[in-house]
């Protein structure tokens, strides 16, 4: 039998939401770890909670077993993978098995930067092939941008101190070396690795779901890799606010022509005449040329829908 409100009045705490499945939530307190379930009032509101919530909960007469009773105001969350109150994104791609698809990659950062995400580039597996041109094109792009080796731990000790602090997630591709990575930086955590499918090119799913870990003073989620980005299910947004979301652009935006300008085709386009001189990568514009076409027909309202209920825009 639970405690009434009565009872439990003054003995609430604000913790954090360090793993979700299957309808439970493991909350972590500064009284101890809690498995918690949510009011009933998050499914009336649509309120879906995801690890790294802020929240408050009541325990109930059950050691270790708690009820969430407040969701706290979020600086910032990402659909997929599901987190809140980030403080960096750390974007993990290998320099090969996979190979670095620069559109997906670009596809996250821009989603990051819209929802004012720091994000950090760590290329792994730099033993098995060169990353040097893509590192230099992101460096050149404004991003932080680092080059590791997981089994020899070279390139890892400034990575080691970064995350540390905060609440970092790291995604990336399946296979991308994600949890080799963080088995190097912070060898207490021993989390699985898989194998790389020599038929497919592409990695096994070792994570499953994403959970908070603690790493120094900071925490850091391992997040399931993936294998492709839908920007419509990753992140939602209208075709005219992409470009600020390519940062190396924002220099450029209010010195076009023509107000509204798509920095596509048009003429005057500060963007294009950037891209032409070598100060904008081809590689880059042509990203965001993508991404607009899947961004042009959605509507202003359609933002509107609940974005963790998976529902697809047309």
């Amino acid at each position: 039998m639970a405690l009434t409100q009565q009872e439990r009045e003054g003995t609430g705490a604000d913790g954090i939401i360090t793993k979700s499945q299957g309808g439970f939530y493991w909350v972590r307190t500064p009284g101890g770890d809690l498995v918690c379930r949510g009011r009933g009032l998050f499914r009336k509101t649509d309120t879906v909670l995801v690890v790294g919530d802020r929240v408050t909960v009541q325990p109930t007469v059950t050691p270790g077993e708690g009820t969430i009773v407040d969701l706290l105001p979020r600086k910032n969350s990402l659909v997929r993978p599901p987190v809140a109150n980030l403080d960096r994104l750390a974007l993990v791609v290998s320099a090969v098995q996979p190979s670095p698809n620069t559109l997906v990659m670009d596809t996250l950062t821009a989603i990051a930067a819209q929802r004012n995400i720091d994000v950090v580039l760590v290329f792994t597996k730099i033993d098995l092939g060169d990353v040097g041109e893509l590192a230099d094109l992101y460096g050149r792009a404004g991003f932080r941008v680092y080059a590791v080796n997981s089994l020899t731990g070279e390139g890892t000790g400034p990575l080691k101190a970064l995350f540390s602090q905060g609440l970092t997630a790291f995604c990336g591709n399946s296979g991308a070396g994600k949890s080799s990575l963080l088995n190097a930086l912070f060898p207490g955590l021993g989390l699985a690795t898989g194998e790389i499918s020599r038929k497919l090119g592409r990695g096994r799913h070792t994570t499953r779901h994403v959970e908070l870990f603690a790493a120094g003073e900071g925490l850091i989620a391992d997040t399931p890799g993936f294998s492709a980005v839908d920007f419509l299910r990753f992140g939602r947004m209208l075709a005219a606010d992409l470009a600020p979301c390519f940062v190396e652009f924002r220099p450029y935006l209010d010195k076009c022509r023509f107000n509204g300008c798509s920095h596509r085709v048009e003429q005057g386009c500060a963007v294009l005449a950037a891209v032409e001189a070598g100060d904008i990568s081809q590689s880059r514009h042509s990203s965001y040329l993508a991404l607009y076409d899947q961004l042009k027909d959605i509507k202003e309202w359609q933002l509107d829908k609940p974005e963790a209920q998976g529902e697809d825009l047309p």
